[in-house]
């Protein structure tokens, strides 16, 4: 890739006139010597399955394989329904689309990971009910997709994604970032304030450890998606309106690393610390594999994966 870090991506569209989304594109045409049109196809699969996976959570309850989770985003779109939600229905729906991507995930259904599974229901989120309010074709989604994925390269490669390495802040902090500034740019914005937007959300999300109960991708990882694409809304409407990040995106990237590394390991998904171990999560663990409490049990059903793919 031409840029390495988020000033470099603005500087990029500015000298070739382009926005985030199409210099991705092109790099990636670049990069792998692919025609952009079967690039651009694959990706237009990749937010037909995220859809998919909306639109399942949401219609019937779907429920885990270990009966911790399932049914929330059914609860929140009837509750938008039957109530005026202290959101507004548009950022409502978002949280319950959110949530729904994630149930799906739980329940071992199919979604992509963006960036990671344990973090996919945020951008879907996002992206969906933006999608469905401001009537966009599915074409100017995808675009969408490639400047989120031009956002998460950058955050890779100067800090991390995976909750095993950095916390939560690393998995749904980044998903957010990349769900922000992508928003930005679909509704107009410059690579500027779309880059504003990722370092708003990032902050909003330093330090945010990873505890999952179980070890599983349930609790609070689920929730975390849904408040996820609440936050990326709050900060691509910061961005639009001139609000900058006065610590500049690129050192906010540098102190999620900074953070992260100082992480205590207990933090960092082996359900050693956290939520993982209050008197509830001890109790569900010893539920779901009789294991003594205060014993670290990271057997979810992806430990066949890399840890930053799921957490």
């Amino acid at each position: 890739m031409k840029f390495a870090t988020l000033s470099q991506l603005v500087e990029c569209c500015r000298e070739e006139g382009s926005t985030i989304g199409q210099l991705m594109l092109s790099e990636q045409g670049k990069e792998t010597g692919q025609p952009v049109e079967q690039i651009f196809r694959q990706m237009a699969e990749y937010y037909e399955v995220m859809k998919e996976a909306v639109h399942r959570g949401i219609h019937e309850p779907v429920p885990s394989r270990s009966g911790l989770t399932g049914g929330d985003a059914v609860r929140v779109m009837d509750y938008l329904g039957s109530s005026m939600p202290s959101l507004g229905a548009e950022a409502c729906t978002a949280l319950a689309y959110a949530l729904s991507v994630s149930e799906v995930n739980a329940s071992m259904g199919r979604i992509i990971a963006t960036p990671t599974a344990g973090s996919c229901g945020i951008i879907p989120g996002v992206f969906v009910s933006s999608q469905q309010r401001l009537g966009w074709e599915d074409e100017q989604l995808v675009m969408g997709l490639f400047a989120a994925g031009a956002i998460g390269y950058v955050i890779a490669n100067n800090s991390f994604i995976s909750g095993a390495e950095g916390g939560c802040q690393a998995e749904v902090g980044s998903a957010i970032g990349m769900a922000a500034g992508a928003l930005t740019e679909l509704r107009g914005g410059s690579p500027e304030q779309a880059v504003h937007a990722v370092g708003l959300a990032l902050k909003n999300s330093l330090g945010l450890i990873c505890d999952p109960v179980g070890g599983l991708v349930e609790i609070p990882c689920i929730v975390r998606n849904g408040f996820g694409a609440v936050t990326a809304l709050a900060a691509a409407d910061m961005a639009l309106a001139g609000v900058r990040s006065v610590i500049p995106s690129d050192e906010v990237v540098e102190v999620m690393l900074e953070v992260g590394t100082a992480m205590p390991s207990k933090h960092r998904e082996t359900a050693k610390g956290g939520l993982a171990q209050t008197p509830t999560g001890k109790k569900i663990l010893k539920d779901l594999y009789g294991s003594s409490p205060g014993t670290s049990c990271n057997t979810s059903s992806e430990t066949s994966e890399d840890p930053g793919d799921r957490k």
